[in-house]
């Protein structure tokens, strides 16, 4: 580490931004008005959002490419459903078009009269639902659309409600058994929270649900069924549902998509509280005492700027066609907050300057300092969203790809736009004009005026012994105060202490997150959807999914040899913990033996056991649907298999991995699938690709840290920081209630970007200073970006604090992770890496330090000496009566 400074990009990108600077004090109008235009222009993008808006939640929301996807295409190739046969839901390659109701009941049993009374007249009442079908002019009631038993009669909504047609008093007499009734109809399904006898016969249950099922075979059909559910939700949520024996909630095919794309209007009038807050914080952290020397416009301006960044770069996105997702609306709450960070660090570098110094010379000295250390974390924000774009989910990707291009734009307005406005105010500021009203005022104070004329009448001054403008007090804090306690031995080892507590915690946390989204999360809070799925998770989460067993390909199924390998690999997935017995499992080739020994059927041979196939479809006829037949060879056929104990995220991940595991494990080429296989997909890839993304995005901001920060170590502790912080936000999820899912995965994408920006801009004063000691390296670190990092913060907190009171998950999942990035990025900067770099970060060989050293008592010898000077020619000026300009005085 001898050779330390790796500085051959910094200093010429320094020297080409205070070119740009130079010319952007030069010609401010042209580089304020040109973003406007533009921004006008790419903004006309926004016509196309209402073409460009892609909520699919299992488009988005799941993996590309994941291997339920596939699965399912094999099962509709071979076993597509047909409205001629019996309809079976299990036998579904989707979820299917239905409407589903729980009761609940109040006096807990739900198996008497009084409850099959209100049971009954709900169920008349869904199937009297009627809906006016304007292209046949036809009035179309359930009867019209249910999905129908060999073409004749509609599916029963609950097998215990056709048990007891006409006389609900049979109910109170006839033997339930649970979970088969009648030793054939599956009843974990239908009813919940039962308690039995020792002969496994109900005793009471507290739920009951009634699913209703419609046609969805044809467009028509399916169109049709549609309108009708949309019909039935709009009609039902004004019914009350609150009866005397039953509490009911209700949940709809389409439920689940509709209460997810309402979530954004949430968030809307959020957007308005925002940058009101965010302005204000602006304002209130940039006014002065002084009336020339306040820059309050600049501050609004800098806000108008992010506003204009969010503009353009959402229009050119839709203007390329890409898709908008609801994730998306994220965006410019972050992006705002970016934005105002970004401005802060101009304004404190401006504040830097020599006031006396005409503009072009301030502006290419504030942006030779500023500008650099802000394209660090640009570059590191837009990377990281950029690599983002590598995962499987697609709402993160239309997530990373608008907010990279929009914090890319909110760069180039800041450079430009934002710069141009800090030169206009910079040439009022060199007029002495006051900054509200612009007229001159006075630059001494007048004794015979009072103290409130004074204050709002007088002003422009600054420091004559730097020549800069007068410090925030913050400013002064930071380097009076919080630098030199900071750098204190005790307050070093104490800090090395708070760190290890954190990183303990964090990855203990870390072993705790769970992952995968709940699909619930995915409606507002106040929706209909969430009292259903609360009702099902507490009644009906004994049986998990009914998963379909296929085989794959064309085998001798005749074969004795064969017949065993089948037993043996469904025996295998049986004996699985997240399998029910034998009794629950269905297989069609078992009951197929069976019916050949009774009828002594040769089925020994291919055209036998083939040719007898009807026999067995006559007697149980939907097993016709497990068979596909073609060209007079069996493709392709199924088994199923109940799941059991599937109560959690980790209960769906673990059971997919091992029925899946066991599949491979099968002496036949089986696949396992279920509809909800497609969701529970991303428990496959949600690690890994967070994984992946943090990995290469890590990798990418150390190169960018190693050009960009002219000391190789420091860029080091850079990335180090980033890790920790990566940690801490993992680890601190599980202690907020936070999942590893896609939703999640964008706000760890972010936290890799952001990690980088408060610990960057510190590690770059640092490396820049001049001074020998590592404690006044980082004092004076601190004294000119302490309270930048920190405005910076606060302002990104802001601007997703609103967030915080939105009714969806997704919009609270972003702000308590953003919280966490800011919160554990703010106190690394401003406390770990600080003191990791006093005791670690000092590379310097030692020539060089001796140099420095030279350099450094010199610097201060010039300084006392100017010192002096200048209180000689305060005497000066106090001893004559008339104005007096001493050439030697500054």
């Amino acid at each position: 580490m001898s050779l330390c400074h790796t500085d051959c990009i910094q200093k010429p990108l320094s020297r080409a931004f205070s070119w740009l600077g130079k010319l952007v004090g030069r010609y401010p109008w042209w580089f304020l008005l040109i973003p406007f235009a533009l921004s006008a222009g790419l903004g006309a993008g926004f016509y196309f959002l209402p073409q460009r808006e892609a909520n699919d939640i299992e488009e988005q929301f799941t993996p590309i490419g994941g291997p339920a996807k596939s699965e399912r295409e094999f099962v509709r190739t071979h076993f597509p459903t047909n409205d001629s046969e019996q309809f079976s839901p299990q036998r579904l390659y989707t979820e299917g078009l239905f409407v589903s109701l729980i009761a609940v009941s109040t006096f807990d049993n739900v198996i008497n009269v009084k409850t099959f009374e209100e049971l009954m007249k709900l169920d008349e009442m869904v199937q009297n639902f009627a809906m006016m079908d304007f292209a046949t002019d036809e009035t179309l009631t359930f009867q019209h659309l249910c999905a129908e038993i060999l073409g004749k009669t509609c599916m029963t909504a609950n097998p215990l409600l056709s048990a007891v047609p006409g006389n609900v008093s049979l109910i109170e007499t006839i033997p339930i058994s649970y979970p088969m009734f009648q030793d054939e109809i599956f009843l974990g399904t239908y009813l919940g929270g039962v308690t039995l006898n020792s002969d496994n016969v109900v005793q009471k249950a507290k739920a009951i649900k009634l699913i209703y099922y419609l046609k969805e075979d044809s467009e028509s059909d399916r169109e049709r069924s549609l309108q009708w559910i949309n019909h039935f939700m709009k009609l039902f949520s004004n019914h009350t549902l609150q009866q005397a024996e039953i509490k009911v909630s209700y949940f709809t095919a389409t439920s689940r998509q509709q209460e997810f794309e309402s979530t954004t209007e949430t968030v809307i009038p959020l957007f308005s509280i925002t940058y009101f807050v965010t302005i204000t914080f602006a304002v209130v952290s940039c006014i002065r005492f002084d009336c020339v020397r306040s820059k309050v416009w600049v501050a609004g301006f800098g806000v108008i700027s992010s506003g204009l960044a969010v503009l353009s770069s959402f229009g050119l996105m839709l203007i390329c066609g890409m898709p908008f997702v609801v994730t998306v609306a994220n965006a410019p709450f972050l992006i705002l907050g970016v934005g105002v960070d970004d401005m802060f660090i101009m304004i404190s570098s401006w504040q830097q300057t020599k006031v006396k110094k005409n503009i072009e010379e301030r502006m290419a000295e504030t942006y030779a300092e500023a500008a650099v250390s802000i394209t660090i974390t640009t570059l590191t924000d837009v990377l990281a969203f950029y690599i983002g774009i590598l995962t499987s989910f697609q709402s993160v990707q239309s997530f990373c790809i608008y907010t990279g291009t929009a914090i890319l734009f909110c760069f180039l307005y800041n450079v430009t736009c934002f710069g141009a406005f800090l030169a206009l105010n910079g040439r009022r500021e060199e007029s002495n004009r006051h900054w509200f009203i612009c007229k001159k005022v006075a630059k001494e104070k007048d004794d015979s005026r009072s103290p409130a004329y004074n204050m709002c009448c007088v002003g422009g001054g600054y420091s004559h012994t730097s020549g800069k403008e007068t410090e925030h007090p913050m400013t002064n804090f930071f380097r009076k105060h919080y630098g030199p306690f900071l750098t204190n031995i005790w307050t070093k080892v104490f800090v090395l202490f708070l760190y290890g507590g954190y990183l303990a915690s964090s990855i203990y946390g870390c072993f705790q997150v769970q992952e995968g989204i709940d699909l619930r999360n995915l409606a507002t809070d106040g929706s209909y959807i969430r009292s259903f799925y609360d009702d099902d998770d507490l009644y009906f989460s004994e049986y998990g999914p009914r998963v379909m067993i296929v085989v794959t390909e064309e085998v001798p199924y005749w074969n004795s040899d064969v017949q065993s390998k089948i037993d043996r690999c469904l025996e295998s997935f049986i004996s699985n913990s997240y399998v029910s017995g034998k009794s629950h499992s269905e297989s069609w080739i078992s009951v197929y033996i069976d019916i050949a020994k009774r009828m002594n059927l040769n089925i020994n041979d291919k055209n036998n056991f083939i040719s007898h196939l009807s026999t067995l479809f006559n007697i149980v006829p939907h097993f016709r649907q497990d068979v596909d037949i073609q060209s007079g060879a069996l493709t392709a056929s199924r088994f199923f298999i109940q799941t059991v104990n599937v109560t959690s995220a980790v209960d769906e991940r673990d059971m997919l991995n091992q029925v899946r595991d066991t599949a491979k494990s099968c002496e036949i080429p089986v696949l396992v699938y279920h509809p909800a296989f497609i969701y529970f997909d991303q428990y496959a890839v949600i690690i890994e690709n967070t994984i992946q993304n943090v990995a290469v995005a890590a990798a990418a901001m150390f190169v960018i840290s190693l050009l960009l920060i002219p000391n190789p170590l420091c860029a080091l502790w850079v990335t180090f920081t980033i890790a920790s912080i990566i940690v801490g936000v993992t680890g601190f999820m599980a202690y907020w209630d936070v999942n590893l899912d896609s939703i999640s995965m964008i706000n760890l994408v972010i936290c890799i970007g952001f990690s980088v920006d408060f610990s960057a801009h510190i590690a770059y004063a640092y490396v820049s200073n001049q001074k020998a000691n590592v404690n006044d390296k980082v004092i004076d670190a601190l004294h000119s970006l302490g309270y930048p990092i920190v405005q910076g913060a606060v302002s990104t907190i802001l601007g997703v604090v609103a967030l915080s009171a939105a009714q969806s998950y997704i919009f609270r999942t972003f702000f308590k992770i953003i919280f966490l990035v800011i919160a554990f990025g703010l106190i690394h900067g401003l406390v770990f890496l600080p003191v990791f770099l006093t005791l670690f970060g000092n590379c310097m060989r030692h020539d060089d330090a001796t140099k420095i050293k030279a350099q450094t008592n010199k610097q201060r010898l010039d300084d006392v000496q100017r010192q002096t000077k200048f209180h000689g020619c305060e005497n000066k000026l106090t001893s004559i009566a008339r104005p007096y300009v001493d050439p030697d005085c500054p």
